[in-house]
């Protein structure tokens, strides 16, 4: 049996134990397993850690439970993603509350250049769906490529799925249970047709009870992994919009397909819109406009070449930099140019005038273009 797995998994079993203090527990015992040999009085030396959780962790009963999901796991050949580890979904793991362990099923890049995730109501009308499947196939039309994120349930998320993979794009359900199961029933069909083409993803275990809270709760994955999160039909109130106010928390853009104000399924979109909490979404160029994409790649060569031959030493450094990495925090930008953060700053707010940089949420920054720099 695979021991590492063992134990991180049975760290993630433990309650009120997040990503970061998960880091802290392993930094300062050595390993994952020393986490559970460490005495009580040890683990109150740690900052942080207080008498009621240092308790959870000495009394825990989790490590049967953790040793009975890995062999699910390898039976199975699910894949898993520590938090620690290089695969684990940069845009994730800048967010509060990201879990410590992903199961995942098929095969995405996690971090891709673009990730949109697109929600709404289940009980979606033909008017939300078409409009669902027109905007994926724009996408695509425009060299977009994104990865399409949903959450596997009836209406629109289950169109967005379908969408992409009409498409041919990528796409990933994340669920609100373990791999063990299917929820809705009727969904499996779909959920192996986006395992060849995709992504299946939950941090639950299996056997894990389908409780309307774990679907809540998995929202922030969605909302997490995703540049932009897309609402394209709710109610005054339903699980899309919670996506949407995490969304917002992560400091991420979110977008709102407007509707008539006598329309039940457009409440939720145009509230967001009245709100100021989401952009309003008629088309494909709303989203490209907020978010600095743009269609076809000529255009976007030609200028990148132009802007590279006038930048001076420093800013040609910090491209360098940029080109190397998905998405790095300023201070690792620092850290590698040597510089510090007062000089940094403004030649990454230069670069972004000039369209070479964006700024990523949580603080980090992309270079738009590494290919043609």
């Amino acid at each position: 049996m695979n021991d590492d797995l063992k134990y991180k998994i049975a760290l993630s079993l433990i309650p009120k134990i997040g990503h970061i203090t998960a880091k802290k527990l392993v930094s300062y015992t050595g390993s994952f397993e020393g986490v559970f040999k460490e005495k009580k009085s040890s683990l109150l030396k740690i900052p942080g850690i207080g008498n009621t959780l240092a308790e959870l962790i000495v009394k825990s009963d989790v490590i049967p439970k953790a040793e009975e999901e890995v062999e699910f796991i390898e039976k199975n050949n699910i894949t898993t993603i520590f938090y620690l580890e290089k695969d684990y979904p940069e845009r994730l793991k800048h967010c509060e509350y990201a879990p410590i362990l992903l199961y995942t099923l098929g095969d995405a890049n996690l971090n891709s250049r673009k990730i949109i995730s697109i929600v709404g109501t289940r009980k979606a009308t033909t008017q939300g769906i078409d409009f669902c499947e027109k905007l994926v196939e724009q996408l695509k039309a425009r060299e977009h490529n994104p990865i399409i994120v949903s959450g596997l349930a009836y209406g629109i998320d289950a169109a967005a799925h379908r969408a992409a993979l009409i498409n041919k794009l990528e796409t990933i359900a994340v669920l609100g249970h373990g791999l063990d199961i299917i929820y809705p029933a009727s969904h499996k069909k779909l959920a192996g047709e986006i395992k060849k083409q995709g992504l299946i993803m939950t941090d639950f275990p299996s056997k894990s009870i389908r409780d309307k809270n774990n679907f809540i709760k998995r929202n922030r994955i969605i909302a997490g992994l995703s540049d932009a999160t897309i609402v394209i039909e709710s109610g005054e109130k339903g699980g899309s919009l919670v996506t949407a106010d995490i969304a917002n928390s992560y400091n991420r853009d979110v977008f709102a397909v407007p509707g008539r104000i006598t329309d039940e399924y457009s409440r939720g979109c145009n509230n967001l819109i009245k709100s100021n909490k989401a952009a309003m979404l008629t088309s494909v160029d709303d989203l490209e406009y907020i978010l600095g994409w743009e269609a076809g790649k000529d255009k976007k060569e030609n200028i990148q070449r132009d802007l590279f031959v006038n930048l001076s030493e420093d800013e040609k450094l910090i491209t360098e930099i940029l080109k190397n990495q998905e998405d790095i925090s300023i201070d690792k930008i620092c850290l590698e140019a040597n510089m510090p953060t007062s000089k940094v700053s403004p030649i990454l707010l230069n670069l972004e005038f000039m369209g070479i940089v964006r700024t990523m949420p949580g603080k980090t920054y992309q270079l738009i273009s590494p290919i043609y720099l």
